[in-house]
């Protein structure tokens, strides 16, 4: 039998069957977008998430636990009580537990070991490096020191956007612990070492320190624990008696150490971590 050698289709024909089927998957595009009515103009809808996934982000509860707390009517979304489970609520949303606002933004905790020559500040106007900087990639949320560490001084800060965690470490009434390791251009006196034990007068009032003593053995280094957060106490206190101090590290700050973190170094606190820094066990 001869073989028939002639094209399917010639190129004509080729060509108004490629349009026939181009005309028929735009007719069936059209009619998707008009049987769910999609408007390609239209502002993309809001992200949600689960209530009880909102709650637990603004640090309340655990998810479970906002469950029942949602089922008790504690729980008002733009006004109005809401009792059902799986509810849908936008990050706009006014989200209420018992009359106060929640923010839904996940708490996060970070712990640097603060290098030399960097400045405890979100923005620095004179360009120098911020621990914000070095942080930088820990997260998407917005985090802040809690409380300060000079320029000079190195050691363990905590950055977080927990504000009510950060108020109660740097309250005086919290009596946050804090151990400091002191290098002085002198041998510092016995002497001083008991009247900073005892407590001294500084212009801004009586300071004393909850421990003092020098650090193996070695008159020209000293270790002090103390919990006050006034500004740049520790150095004031040493810089009443006259020594200099070469070199203050922040070892310890409320149960914090620095094990296995190199300076200029940070990481995330562990769940218990953060639990017993809420719970005051840590302080």
């Amino acid at each position: 039998m001869e073989k028939n050698n002639k094209p399917r289709f010639d190129r004509k024909e080729r060509e108004h069957t490629e349009k026939r089927n181009y005309g028929r998957k735009q007719e069936n595009v059209r009619s998707y977008n008009r049987e769910r009515k999609y408007d390609e103009k239209a502002p993309p809808p809001k992200a949600t998430i689960r209530l009880n996934r909102y709650i637990s982000n603004a640090g309340i509860c655990s998810r479970r636990e906002a469950d029942k707390i949602i089922e008790t009517g504690d729980i008002t979304v733009n006004g109005k009580v809401v009792k059902e489970l799986g509810t849908q609520v936008s990050l706009n949303d006014d989200v209420r537990y018992k009359g106060k606002r929640l923010n839904p933004e996940a708490k996060v905790y970070v712990l640097l070991n603060k290098p030399k020559n960097c400045v405890t500040t979100a923005h620095d106007p004179e360009g120098r490096l911020t621990v914000l900087n070095i942080v930088e990639n820990a997260c998407e949320e917005r985090i802040y020191p809690v409380g300060r560490l000079d320029r000079q001084t190195t050691g363990l800060l905590l950055l977080t956007n927990d504000g009510d965690l950060s108020k109660k470490l740097t309250h005086p009434s919290s009596k946050t612990k804090k151990i400091y390791h002191i290098f002085t251009d002198t041998p510092v006196k016995r002497e001083h070492i008991k009247q900073i034990a005892e407590g001294i007068n500084l212009e801004d009032g009586f300071i004393q320190a909850d421990q003092i003593s020098y650090v193996d053995d070695d008159e020209m280094q000293v270790g002090i624990e103390i919990h006050s957060g006034r500004n740049r106490v520790v150095r004031r206190i040493f810089e009443h008696f006259g020594y200099k101090i070469i070199k203050l590290d922040r070892v310890f700050f409320a149960g914090l150490t620095k094990k296995n973190l190199p300076r200029g170094k940070w990481r995330h606190l562990t769940p218990q971590e953060v639990t017993f820094l809420k719970a005051g066990i840590l302080r």
